[in-house]
């Protein structure tokens, strides 16, 4: 047996509960993961709350359980542990392995113990990277990586990133810099000094400025978080300028419908692959990237760390250990 935080319904974070369940045993193909640390993601908060966007709310309510979660009830969709046992076909880990992992809808993070395939997003962890460290990269790190590398940012250019605070956007921040970017970081008034120490050469507090209206162009703008207004994200873009977001119904058909000239409006998220992880190590090393950690919870403390994630005052990660 083994202790997990289940998630027993859609709804608030108190739909978190912690039990003792059967602990995994690994397949074949797979590895067992002794979990030190998971990450309190936002697509963990949107799937237990069921606050999906419109296009996926009947696809993934299908397959994780129309009235409530029963295909996946584990949250946790990124994790950092020990492999403890491996599978027969597996043969490039080895019990004793220090890995991070992206689980993707599989989920699991959330509990003592996961079972994951060896051939998927799992890499080893350098020793000097902590398990909390490591945990943020798999979405935070290659969802940066993707925003950054899809709006080819060139030396010099001027970035703008909205939602510059949370995990992906501490990560864009520090990825956009390495290519040699100006960056303004825009977020909540408590996160600007933080923005500062991390590289962003300007900063915004949405809550007193609209970046729309002060006559300042950009080459590019990240909006990580998808809340951006359009029309007026379009006005701050240079000629030829290039606007990132997440996908949603409403940007979607407002990119069907506007025209935007020689400004480009490029909607859509990462595809992970494990060349991603190699890269964000490399910065790692290199000293270019270091993840931000406002707080960590421990795991009989999830709903207290989701509640914390959704009052939008979080810095950087939210990360549970898992003694």
């Amino acid at each position: 047996m083994m202790k997990a935080m289940v998630w027993t319904k859609y709804g608030p974070p108190d739909v978190l509960q912690l039990r003792n369940v059967e602990k995994p045993v690994p397949k074949d193909n797979e590895v067992l993961i002794r979990v030190r640390a998971a990450s309190v993601s936002a697509g963990d908060i949107e799937l237990r709350g069921a606050k999906f966007p419109l296009w996926l709310w009947l696809p993934l309510r299908l397959y994780i359980g129309l009235l409530k979660p029963k295909r996946v009830t584990i949250l946790g969709q990124e994790l950092a542990g020990e492999i403890k046992a491996v599978g027969n076909d597996v043969t490039h880990f080895k019990p004793g392995d220090q890995v991070f992992a992206w689980t993707g809808l599989r989920l699991g993070g959330y509990a003592e113990y996961a079972c994951l395939s060896a051939n998927g997003l799992v890499a080893l962890k350098p020793a000097d990277l902590t398990y909390e460290e490591a945990v943020t990269l798999p979405v935070g790190g290659v969802e940066s990586l993707h925003f950054v590398r899809t709006a080819n940012i060139q030396p010099g250019e001027k970035v703008l990133i909205f939602g510059a605070g949370g995990s992906i956007g501490t990560m864009a921040v520090q990825v956009a810099k390495h290519f040699g970017a100006e960056v303004t970081g825009l977020d909540r008034t408590e996160k600007l000094d933080m923005l500062r120490s991390i590289g962003a050469e300007h900063v915004i507090d949405y809550t007193q400025e609209d970046f729309t209206k002060n006559r300042e162009a950009y080459d590019v703008i990240i909006d990580v978080i998808g809340k951006s207004p359009l029309p007026g994200s379009l006005r701050a873009l240079k000629p030829n300028g290039r606007y990132l977001a997440n996908p949603g119904v409403a940007k979607a058909i407002q990119q069907r419908v506007r025209g935007t000239g020689s400004k480009k409006v490029i909607l859509g998220s990462a595809k992970p692959k494990r060349e991603d992880f190699d890269t964000l190590l490399e910065l790692i090393a290199a000293g270019k990237l270091k993840p931000v950690i406002d707080r960590t919870f421990p795991l009989e403390k999830t709903a207290e760390a989701h509640r914390y994630a959704e009052t939008g005052h979080k810095k950087g990660n939210l990360i549970l250990t898992i003694q």
